[in-house]
C-alpha cells in the first residue's frame, strides 16, 4: 500500500499569513507610539508633587444650629500629610502586599496583575478582581472618575506611565497613603489613624496598619465606623497576604492579631444626623456650588432636640422605633428624630415613611365640617351605621347616641367622623387634608374619615401647625443662611412665603376641640402645666401610635410603631406617642411662660368649657404623672376615651356604596334658651355671605 504524497501548503495561504503579521506587527507599533504621544502629553501636563499635596478632593460642608453650635462636619477630612520618611514600614508593606504586590518594580502597569484579574473575572462571569496598580489607582483618585470604562482604563493607564516617569515610587507611595480614601470621611492614613484609633499614624502597630490597608478595597463595608468586626477579618487577610508576601514571618503575624486592637468610640453624633442628612439633600434646592466649602445655618435648637432624643428613647417601647418633629410658630424646624438610632438605622422615619396615621387625621374631617357651617357645640349621635358593605365601629363596640362635636372628637368616636365625612363629602375632606399638606395619595373611601391613607410625620405635624398658627401656613424649613469658608453668602433666607389654608375661626374651633381631647379625652397623657390642644391617632392591631399637638408657639408630632409594620400590643397614640410629646414639650419648653391657646372668637362658638366632674367624673386632686408606664386612672369611662383603631379598607370594588342619609346638625332649642344674634340674618343684613 503506498501513501499518497503529502499536500503542500498553496503559496497563496502563506502570503495571506505573512501579510496578517505585518499587520499585526504594524498595528502594534502604531499601538506603541500612539501610546508613547500620549504617555509624553500626559507627563508634560502633570502638575508637580507640592501642588497634588495642596489639592484635596471633596466639598467639606459644616451644618451649624441655630446658635451657631457645629451639629457635623462632612465630607472630607484630612490628617497631617506625613513624608515618606515618617510613615511606619508596616503600613507601606501592609499597602503594598494587600493592593499592588509588584509595586517596586513595574512601570506603573502591571501586565502579569492584569492578565490574572482579566482571566479570574471570565471564569467568574463578573467583576471579581480588580488589576489596577497603586500608581492607576492614585491617578483615578487624582484626576479622573470611577467610571468603568474602556476609556477611562486606558487614559489611567497613560496617566500612571506618566506619573512612574515624573515621581520616583517613595513619591508616589506617599501622596498615595496621604490622598486615598479609608472610610468614615478620612482620606489620608493620619485622618484615618486618628479617626479609628485615637493617635497619629505614626504610631500605627502593624495589626492597627492592617486594618487600615484592609479598608481601601471597600471603605463603606469595612470601616470600624461601620463594622468593627468586619474591619478585623479583613485585617486577618492582609496579615496573610503580608506573610505571602515575605515582609512579615508567621510568627509576626500571629502576634499582631487584630481582635486585640482597640477602636475609639466613634460619636453616634446623637439622632441629629436624621436632620444634618436631610438639610444636606435640601441644600441642592438652595446652592448650586459644587466646590466650595460651605458653612449651613439652620433653625435647629440643640436644647429641644436633645429633649427630643431623650424623649424618644425613653418612651419608645423595646423593639419599636420612634419619631418626633418639632417646628416653630415661623415653620422653623427646631428638633427633628428619624429613629432610635442613626448608626443601626440611618431611615428617616420622620420624613420618609408613610404610615397610617388613625384618628389623627380626624383633623380633616371636623375642619371640612366646621367650614360646613357646624360647631363643637353642635349634636351628632354616635349610632350603627352602614356604608356599602362596610360598618364602622368604635373601639368600646359601644354606641353612646347623642353627643356634641367637641365630645366626639376629644373621644374619638369613630361612627361620628365616618358620619361627618360622608355629610361633607369624603372628596371634601380629601381636599382638605391635600390644602392642609398632605402631599402622599389620599383615599376617597369612607375609611379614610379614619386614616386609611398612608402619611408621613412631616407632612401630618406641619398641617397640624397651620392650626396652631391660626390656619396660615408657614411651610417647614430649615436652612437660614448658607455661606463659604471666606463668609461669600450663597444664600439667606428672607422671612419665606405663607399661605391661608382655613379661617381664623376654623383654626379656632379645631384648637378648641383639641384642647378638650387633651384635657379630658384620649390625649390627657400629654398634659402639661400649660395649655395643650392635639390628637392621638392608633391603627389597628396597634401598628402605629400618633399624638400630634401643640401649644402657643411650638408644634411636635410623635410617630411610633416597627418598620415591619408588625402589631405592637398595647401600643396607643394616647399611651407612648403622649408620653413622648410631653416629656419633650415639658423639657423644651422648661422656663418658658405659659400662654393661652387661642379659642373660637365668633359668636356662634361657646366659651372654653371646663372641665364637669359630675358629668367626666373628675375630682379636684386628680392628677396625671407623665412619666408612670400606664395613665392615670380615666375620669370617666375608660371604654369611651381609647383610641379606636382605623379598620382595613373595605373592599369596594364589588359592592354597591349606599351613603348614609345626613344626621340632623342640629338640635331644637329649648323655649328658655338665652336669645342669641344670629350671624346668618347679620350676613345678609351687611351683604356679606357667611
Amino acid at each position: 500500500m503506498t501513501r499518497s504524497p503529502k499536500k503542500k501548503k498553496p503559496a497563496a495561504g502563506r502570503r495571506f499569513a505573512m501579510l496578517a503579521l505585518q499587520a499585526v506587527v504594524a498595528l502594534g507599533l502604531v499601538g506603541v507610539i500612539a501610546l508613547v504621544i500620549g504617555v509624553a502629553i500626559s507627563y508634560a501636563g502633570l502638575p508637580d508633587f507640592n501642588t497634588l499635596k495642596r489639592s484635596p478632593n471633596g466639598q467639606p460642608i459644616e451644618v451649624r444650629a441655630a446658635d451657631g453650635t457645629v451639629l457635623v462636619s462632612l465630607g472630607p477630612s484630612y490628617g497631617e500629610w506625613l513624608p515618606a520618611s515618617r510613615i511606619p514600614a508596616s503600613m507601606k508593606d501592609a499597602i503594598i502586599a494587600v493592593e499592588d504586590r509588584r509595586f517596586t518594580w513595574h512601570p506603573g502597569f502591571d501586565p502579569i496583575g492584569t492578565t490574572r484579574s482579566l482571566l479570574a473575572n471570565i471564569r467568574a462571569g463578573r467583576r471579581v478582581q480588580g488589576g489596577s496598580t497603586l500608581t492607576q489607582q492614585l491617578a483615578r483618585n487624582l484626576f479622573l472618575t470611577s467610571t468603568k470604562t474602556y476609556g477611562r482604563k486606558g487614559r489611567e493607564v497613560i496617566l500612571a506611565l506618566a506619573m512612574e516617569r515624573k515621581f520616583s515610587k517613595d513619591a508616589i507611595l506617599e501622596l498615595y497613603l496621604n490622598r486615598a480614601y479609608f472610610g468614615g470621611g478620612a482620606y489620608g492614613i493620619d485622618a484615618a489613624s486618628r479617626r479609628f484609633f485615637g493617635h497619629s499614624a505614626e504610631r500605627l502597630t502593624t495589626a492597627e496598619a492592617a486594618i487600615i490597608a484592609g479598608l481601601v478595597q471597600a471603605p463603606s463595608r469595612y470601616a470600624p465606623s461601620a463594622n468593627a468586626e468586619a474591619a478585623r477579618r479583613r485585617a486577618r487577610t492582609v496579615l496573610a497576604t503580608m506573610v505571602d508576601s515575605g515582609v512579615i514571618s508567621p510568627a509576626e503575624a500571629q502576634a499582631a492579631d487584630p481582635s486585640g486592637v482597640t477602636f475609639t468610640r466613634q460619636s453616634r453624633e446623637a439622632s441629629v444626623r436624621y436632620f444634618t442628612d436631610w438639610v444636606i439633600a435640601e441644600l441642592d434646592n438652595y446652592i448650586d456650588e459644587p466646590f466650595a466649602p460651605l458653612q449651613v445655618m439652620t433653625t435647629l435648637d440643640p436644647k429641644m432636640q436633645a429633649a427630643a432624643e431623650a424623649a424618644v428613647t425613653a418612651h419608645t417601647p423595646k423593639g419599636a422605633q420612634g419619631a418626633l418633629m418639632a417646628i416653630d410658630s415661623r415653620g422653623g424646624i427646631k428638633a427633628m428624630v428619624g429613629g432610635r438610632d442613626y448608626v443601626a438605622s440611618n431611615y428617616n422615619r420622620a420624613v420618609t415613611a408613610r404610615r397610617q396615621p388613625g384618628s389623627a387625621f380626624k383633623l380633616f374631617v371636623y375642619a371640612a365640617a366646621f367650614e360646613s357651617g357646624l360647631t363643637p357645640e353642635d349634636e351628632a349621635e354616635d349610632k350603627p351605621l352602614t356604608i356599602g358593605n362596610w360598618s364602622p365601629r368604635n373601639f368600646n363596640r359601644r354606641f353612646t347616641g347623642p353627643t356634641t362635636l367637641r365630645e366626639a372628637f376629644a373621644r374619638s368616636t369613630n361612627t361620628v367622623a365616618v358620619d361627618l365625612a360622608s355629610q361633607v363629602g369624603f372628596d371634601t375632606v380629601a381636599e382638605t387634608a391635600r390644602r392642609f399638606g398632605i402631599s402622599t395619595p389620599v383615599s376617597r373611601f369612607p375609611a379614610m374619615a379614619l386614616g386609611s391613607s398612608e402619611v408621613t410625620l412631616f407632612d401630618m405635624t406641619q398641617a397640624y401647625a397651620t392650626v396652631a398658627t391660626g390656619g396660615t401656613e408657614h411651610r417647614a424649613f430649615a436652612i437660614t443662611r448658607v455661606t463659604t469658608s471666606d463668609g461669600t453668602i450663597l444664600y439667606e433666607r428672607d422671612g419665606g412665603q405663607t399661605r391661608v389654608v382655613v379661617a381664623p375661626v376654623i383654626a379656632a374651633r379645631l384648637t378648641d376641640v383639641m384642647a378638650t381631647a387633651v384635657e379630658r379625652g384620649t390625649g390627657r397623657a400629654a398634659r402639661l402645666d400649660r395649655p395643650v390642644a392635639g390628637k392621638t391617632g392608633t391603627t389597628s392591631d396597634s401598628k402605629d401610635g400618633w399624638f400630634i399637638g401643640f401649644t402657643p408657639g411650638l408644634t411636635a408630632g410623635v410617630w411610633i410603631g416597627r418598620d415591619d409594620a408588625r402589631r405592637i400590643p398595647g401600643l396607643g397614640g394616647g399611651g407612648a406617642p403622649a408620653r413622648v410629646f410631653a416629656s419633650f414639650m415639658g423639657r423644651a419648653l422648661a422656663g418658658t411662660e405659659a400662654q393661652p391657646l387661642t379659642l373660637p372668637p365668633d359668636p356662634d362658638a361657646a366659651p372654653p368649657i371646663e372641665p364637669d366632674a359630675e358629668i367626666y367624673g373628675l375630682t379636684e386632686t386628680g392628677s396625671y404623672d407623665e412619666f408612670e408606664t400606664e395613665p392615670a386612672p380615666a375620669p370617666f369611662d375608660p371604654a369611651d376615651t381609647q383610641e379606636p383603631p382605623a379598620p382595613d379598607q373595605p373592599n369596594y370594588a364589588t359592592s354597591e356604596i349606599a351613603v348614609a342619609k345626613p344626621a340632623e346638625q342640629r338640635q331644637a332649642t329649648s323655649e328658655t334658651a338665652t336669645p342669641r344674634l344670629d350671624p346668618d340674618w347679620l350676613s345678609r343684613t351687611l351683604d356679606n355671605p357667611r
